[in-house]
């Protein structure tokens, strides 16, 4: 029976990952640098955050619904001293939104307590999380997450490394972590390093993130990437390495690049500024239309909106404007007013739209149905001729590595052509950026990307049922009539 308590409907063309991390150890003021961590990775999850502070003997935690913002403020945060911390902000693509689902997950064994927070998705979840039920398990969540820690709770390792390295030998997929005991911090790498983690210092303590722009923010100077496949542990004696997996070709999901990642951060190796301009430049190169101006649909496409006007010297301009105050708590409209959440939050200006061809960059299109929006408020707007070009190629095949489109029935392009796609926008021109142009425009190897979204090659083997059905099935349900359930990690 499928549980529907607080999941949030999918009505967004947007695609959503699931998660940020953050991890720092040796500072006095942990859990203040890990709220700005966090708000520095709001961008990966907004529906839940926590934080878990550890002083050497005693582990501490926060966690709620909501942004960072909403869910800490500074008497909660005096109540989490300690040398050590690691936070988390989610968006959920399996279970319902609900506190217990909120990471970091804490859990006391053989009289230690242990907290972890996962960016990605755990392919062999569900067969994991059965046999260990077969076999007694009682789950506290509904996440992939929490098979990580029972996996490390039944090897007795000599330490929380062995332990750590046994689970990490048992799983699938995607995940960068992080971990914390009451004295030790810990982050590791899937050995295909699917989703970014750094590392940086300041004044002497370790800091571990998703992203640079949280280093950024904490005033951290960046150090280098958690390599794939790596564990690395923080304590009183340093930073010690630890590579226990056999090499592994890497494959980095390279729609960190497009979109996921905030433009001011380094990923990868690369920075995603820099990189999204260079996709906008080849998207000239494949697709140099004539146009009075270059426009993104902020804040998505902007900066490969950039690259394409530079690289056409056609003018760049913002033709609509984007409306900051758009709460998550917004009174939704009546059926009779059904294109106003979308003129509430992108507003165009007629001035610069009547009677002008229009090219619009666009970092990706999922399901369509928000661009379609969009687009016909351009043509109400005045506009003469509208095109739109995409900065990747068309999504024609479910992501099961962390992104939260994990069935073909959610893919426009995986239903309709490109000239049908055309057409169903109200576009007088559509054009998707080319595999190989996309690629070097990262400026790294071909063979070092996941494109399985856009090729349909997965990397990891899939379980048998991965792609057929939720992890649980007693609590992933189904969205509105345009989302089928969604797969994925906590």
């Amino acid at each position: 029976m499928h549980n529907t308590e607080n999941r949030k409907p999918k009505t967004e063309n947007r695609p959503r990952e699931h998660c940020g991390v953050f991890g720092i150890y040796g500072h006095p003021e942990a859990a203040r640098l890990t709220y700005f961590g966090l708000y520095a990775l709001q961008h990966r999850g907004q529906e839940s955050c926590g934080i878990v502070t550890g002083d050497g003997c005693r582990v501490r935690q926060h966690r709620g619904l909501g942004l960072v913002a909403e869910v800490f403020d500074q008497e909660v945060l005096n109540t989490l001293p300690g040398h050590l911390a690691i936070g988390h902000v989610r968006y959920s693509t399996t279970g319902s939104t609900m506190l217990i689902n909120a990471q970091p997950f804490v859990v006391q064994h053989h009289g230690q307590m242990l907290a972890i927070a996962h960016n990605g998705t755990l392919t062999n979840a569900r067969q994991v999380r059965q046999a260990m039920e077969d076999g007694g398990s009682i789950f506290q969540s509904t996440m992939d997450t929490e098979v990580i820690v029972h996996l490390m709770a039944r090897h007795r390792g000599a330490n929380t490394v062995e332990s750590l390295v046994n689970a990490l030998e048992h799983i699938k997929g995607s995940y960068s972590l992080v971990l914390a005991t009451a004295d030790q911090v810990f982050a590791a790498r899937d050995p295909y390093g699917f989703r970014p983690l750094c590392l940086g210092q300041l004044n002497g303590a370790w800091v571990a993130a998703s992203e640079t722009c949280a280093l950024d923010l904490v005033q951290a100077d960046y150090w280098r990437e958690v390599e794939p496949g790596e564990i690395v542990v923080l304590d009183a004696g340093g930073l010690h390495s630890h590579k226990p997996f056999p090499p592994a070709p890497p494959r980095f999901c390279i729609f960190e690049f497009i979109y996921f990642a905030r433009p001011d951060s380094t990923i990868f190796g690369q920075s995603v500024y820099q990189v999204r301009k260079r996709l906008g430049a080849r998207l000239a190169r494949e697709h140099p239309l004539e146009a009075d101006l270059v426009m993104p649909f902020p804040d998505s496409g902007t900066y490969a909106a950039l690259g394409y006007a530079e690289t056409m010297d056609i003018p760049f301009e913002m033709g609509v404007i984007r409306n900051h105050y758009v709460g998550r708590t917004f009174i939704q409209p009546s059926q009779s007013m059904r294109d106003f959440s979308v003129r509430i939050k992108l507003n165009p200006v007629k001035d610069i739209l009547k009677g002008k061809r229009v090219v619009v960059v666009e970092d990706s299109i999922i399901r369509g149905t928000t661009t379609r929006s969009r687009v016909k408020s351009l043509r109400d707007a005045g506009a003469k001729e509208v095109s739109l070009l995409v900065s990747c190629p068309p999504h024609r095949f479910p992501c099961y590595y962390g992104i939260d489109f994990s069935s073909k029935g959610e893919l426009i392009a995986a239903q309709q052509q490109i000239n049908q796609i055309r057409d169903f926008l109200g576009l007088d021109y559509l054009g998707y950026l080319s595999v190989e142009s996309m690629v070097e425009a990262t400026q790294i190897d071909h063979q070092s990307f996941c494109l399985s979204c856009f090729t349909g090659d997965y990397p990891v083997v899939l379980e048998s049922d991965f792609s057929k059905t939720c992890f649980e099935d007693d609590i992933c349900a189904p969205g509105p009539s345009e989302a089928p359930p969604v797969c994925g990690s906590g």
